[in-house]
């Protein structure tokens, strides 16, 4: 659906994007992951057509880029980050607009019945029928970002390509764009872009990691977090009025750290016990704390994030780098 081969983007001696390999299959919903400056909105606007690599290949839905540009654009619909919108249009004439650009319904009776079709399905699609005859000046942010999102979906385009489609937008109003998107995940191939590791991992089930214009980890979500799997970690929070905790972990096996993290105001304290690989103490610690009469208030089994996995990947390459 969408290869990348050897993508290179200089601008003069900057590296923005440097020998980029990545395929896409049919129906993947992609994360491009990485902090500012990571590549990423290079990489998306070279897919579109926007800029033109330096050296490389990029295949859309096996059109080659270069030699049949619109047969490949034809299958992309691009969401830039902030999308200027026309304020004096209400939304229904701007998603109309954007059919006209894209010849969608332009000759004859019948194209023009299969645009206004057309029109009707998006709005349906982007939940945007409260507000379609509305001016877009007076319509609220989440609002626009769906009329944003309209725009790309306009001539139905098999691949969907969105720049930080929630930025900007209150938590209400990101869970509603997230779940716009999931929905549309079921008739296209979707990459968007973020700096907002939260976002990716619910909404993508692969991600691409970026750093200084290089791929530094291209894998499904949970095979990287699986990969990048912490020390086998537990924090506990205790009442210990007789300070026994030290008593009841000596009898418990495979125990390989054990670490006070704060001693809190209301007299509970928190610690942090690291056990061996692959064994699960906890049972074992609430017999025994139960026998030393500590009161257990919590007690949470560390697990990685996608946020951990990213700085840990980050921080590996910046060490390589500075050896």
């Amino acid at each position: 659906m969408i290869e990348l081969r050897g993508i290179t983007k200089k601008y003069g001696k900057t590296i923005a994007a440097n020998d980029i390999n990545f395929f896409i299959n049919k129906g993947d919903i992609v994360g491009l992951l990485g902090p500012n400056g990571a590549g990423k909105t290079t990489i998306m606007n070279m897919i579109t057509g926007f800029i033109k690599p330096t050296s490389g290949q990029i295949i859309i839905n096996g059109y080659d880029i270069k030699k049949d540009f619109k047969k490949a654009k034809k299958s992309i619909g691009y969401m830039p980050e902030n999308v200027p919108l026309y304020n004096e249009l209400t939304v229904m004439e701007f998603i109309n607009y954007m059919a006209d650009l894209k010849n969608i319904g332009k000759y004859g009776r019948e194209y023009r019945k299969n645009k206004k079709q057309e029109i009707e399905k998006i709005i349906e699609k982007t939940n945007l029928e409260p507000v379609k005859n509305k001016l877009i000046k007076n319509i609220s942010r989440g609002y626009k970002q769906r009329v944003e999102l309209a725009g790309a979906l306009v001539g139905n385009p098999e691949i969907l390509i969105l720049d930080e489609p929630t930025v900007g937008l209150d938590p209400k109003q990101i869970v509603q764009i997230r779940e716009l998107i999931k929905s549309l995940a079921k008739n296209h191939t979707i990459i968007i872009s973020s700096h907002i590791l939260s976002e990716i991992s619910q909404i993508c089930d692969k991600v691409i990691i970026l750093n200084k214009g290089k791929i530094i980890a291209n894998s499904d979500t949970k095979s990287l977090e699986e990969k990048l799997k912490p020390e086998n970690k537990i924090s506990i929070i205790i009442e210990d009025t007789e300070n026994n905790i030290e008593e009841a972990i000596k009898n418990i096996e495979n125990i390989e750290k054990f670490k006070i993290i704060k001693d809190n105001e209301d007299g509970t304290k928190e610690y942090e016990i690291t056990a061996k690989e692959h064994n699960d103490i906890r049972k074992q610690l609430f017999k025994e704390c139960a026998k030393q009469k500590i009161t257990i208030f919590e007690m949470k089994k560390k697990e990685i994030t996608l946020e951990d996995a990213f700085i840990k990947l980050v921080s590996s390459e910046e060490m390589e780098e500075n050896k």
